[in-house]
């Protein structure tokens, strides 16, 4: 048995339908206005809609316009006295199924119900397919089983759908920008865009105008209107990495924007409206950031609406196989060689290492050894903490720490695989013997060395330093000394 609303303003007409549907074994709701229609819509769910056409609102508008607003799902027959061909265009585009004219015919009435619930029927199947995909497409990069990450993965399904402000905490690399673009990609936000904005990573001076936008003449260099990540947000989702690093002035602009739900750009004096879903991410304990005064107390609880924890790799650990061998994929093809088989001693190899920099330094972990494997086959040498480099005719240029070891803490601008070694156990950043090593040779240092030990290769220098290819060809061009491209 279906559930089938009937809107009609004559009582008669509607005690006729009303009759017909029970005999074709339905259950008939009868109402006789749009408003009447539209209380019985919120009180219970239908599967049909049978309403007069045209039928008017209290508000001007047509009843077929308000029944897509409220429920653009359900299925609607339209019925007058008649119809022209006209009518029955401008039905269709508004939403109606079907169109019937009066007096109903019992067999006209049952083939048109039928056909509306079957339409009906396939919208929510489809529906419930489209979210099984979107599901599985949102959580696409974020590989594992593990009961850690399962229960991350539940929290992230039951706060997607809602309008909540998601505070990801956890430490570095262990993927937070991941999570949240599956939280848009479970929203109902997904066609909206997905707006990230790292704190950490502007000018102090910029942030602002990043977050908000700047109208002409704002600050010299201001030439022309500037739209915000607010602005671009709108009716998407609005990510702010590391917002532990916003300065304070910033944060009550902030706050103020997530409340109001309006902002000013720099420079201008309009209130902008936006429709922006926030998540923020942190790998600091805001609580000691609030009670050092470096973070608001009240935008904390505005933030963290739902915070959810990221799982340190070390807490997923028997996601490491997985892991290894999606990363072990991506960058063979990356790389254009042939994908490596991963024995059972390298898993059980990178199951015991502590991973403190978590699925980041697994990933460049992999990276490494397949870069350096050369399409051949991976060595459980290839992962090591300091993997021995090939040599350059006078034996070989690195040395090895062996799997049991814990990884050292990683060195500035991640360089730490190619630091050399005083005899006193310490490194260069410490200063040579004669105390004559800065910063800027040691660089020079660790990049020549890297260079030679790749035979030149800037992809594979670039893997061994820890930094990204770009960042190594800007310091390749920056025309230092010996370093000069």
């Amino acid at each position: 048995m279906s559930t089938i609303l009937c809107i009609d303003d004559e009582p008669s007409v509607g005690v006729t339908l009303e009759h017909a549907l029970t005999e074709l074994g339905h259950d008939a709701i009868l109402t006789t206005s749009v408003e009447e229609g539209l209380v019985a819509l919120d009180g219970r769910g239908f599967d049909l809609v049978i309403t007069d056409y045209p039928l008017v609102g209290a508000d001007g508008r047509d009843v077929l316009t308000l029944l897509q607003e409220r429920e653009p799902d359900t299925p609607v027959i339209a019925m007058a006295n008649y119809a022209t061909h006209q009518e029955v265009v401008a039905s269709i585009r508004r939403g109606a199924v079907d169109y019937l004219t009066k007096p109903l015919r019992q067999e006209a009435l049952r083939l048109a119900v039928n056909n509306a619930l079957e339409i009906g029927r396939l919208r929510r199947e489809n529906e419930d397919i489209r979210q099984e995909i979107t599901r599985h497409q949102g959580s696409g990069s974020i590989i594992g089983t593990s009961a850690a990450l399962q229960a991350v993965l539940d929290v992230i399904a039951a706060v997607a759908p809602t309008r909540a402000t998601v505070l990801l905490e956890g430490e570095s690399g262990t993927g937070k920008e991941l999570f949240a673009r599956a939280i848009h990609e479970q929203s109902t936000r997904r066609e909206g865009s997905f707006v990230t904005m790292n704190c950490a990573a502007l000018p102090e001076g910029l942030v602002e105008s990043t977050l908000f936008g700047h109208e002409r003449g704002a600050f010299t260099g201001a030439t022309s209107r500037s739209h915000g990540a607010f602005e671009r947000a709108h009716r998407g989702t609005l990510l702010l990495d590391e917002i532990s690093e916003m300065r304070l002035d910033l944060q009550s602009k902030l706050l103020r924007a997530l409340q109001e739900q309006e902002f000013e750009r720099v420079g201008g004096a309009q209130a902008i409206k936006v429709d922006v879903r926030l998540i923020a991410t942190t790998n600091r304990d805001l609580r000691a950031e609030i009670d050092a005064g470096r973070f608001r107390r009240d935008l904390f609880y505005r933030l963290s609406v739902v915070p959810i924890r990221t799982p340190p790799l070390r807490d997923r650990i028997e996601d490491v196989p997985a892991l290894v061998d999606h990363f072990v994929r991506h960058f063979a093809l990356q790389l254009g060689v042939r994908v490596p088989q991963v024995t059972p001693e390298i898993y059980a190899a990178l199951c015991r290492r502590r991973w403190l920099g978590n699925v980041r330094e697994l990933a460049n972990a992999v990276e490494r050894a397949v870069i350096l494997s050369r399409g051949g086959a991976l060595d459980t040498r290839l992962f090591e903490v300091d993997p021995p480099m090939p040599t350059d005719g006078n034996g070989p240029l690195g040395f090895g720490v062996p799997f049991g070891m814990a990884a050292e803490p990683p060195a500035p601008h991640g360089f730490g695989p190619l630091l050399p070694r005083v005899s006193n156990g310490g490194s260069l950043l410490d200063g040579r013997a004669d105390g004559t090593y800065n910063l800027r040779q040691l660089e020079k240092h660790m990049i020549q060395r890297a260079l030679q030990a790749t035979g030149g290769h800037r992809l594979r220098a670039a893997a061994l330093l820890g930094i990204s290819d770009r960042t190594l060809r800007k310091k390749l061009s920056a025309g230092r000394g010996p370093l000069e491209a």
